[in-house]
């Protein structure tokens, strides 16, 4: 069965820290600006501005969690690739903001 893009979940912060504690890849898709003024650790970056045309960068994983600053673009982020057939995809539901606000390592401050 395939998933749709609304079948993708989103994450509360603990959540995502749970699967990242399970290696998930994180894929933060903000712009550089944000990403340089802080990010979780051990994130990678690939602002969704150029997420179409350079996506084939990003590691296999099993599950993927994309994140941004408030959870909207990684939402279509996660959408994008759930609808394009990549498995195991999910939103940090409030982004860097919810990750920060729920004490979560992050290094940096959020833009």
């Amino acid at each position: 069965m395939e998933l749709e893009p609304e079948d993708a979940p989103d994450l509360t912060p603990a959540e995502a820290r749970e699967w990242q504690a399970a290696r998930a890849l994180l894929v933060d898709v903000r712009e550089l600006d944000e990403w340089e003024a802080g990010r979780i650790a051990g994130a990678v970056h690939l602002p969704l501005s150029e997420l179409a045309d350079r996506w084939q960068e990003l590691p296999d994983a099993d599950q993927t969690v994309f994140v941004c600053r408030s959870g909207a673009r990684s939402r279509a982020a996660t959408d994008a690739f759930t609808a394009a057939g990549r498995a195991g995809c999910a939103n940090l539901a409030g982004g860097c903001q919810g990750w920060v606000q729920a004490g979560l390592p992050f290094e940096g401050r959020v833009a």
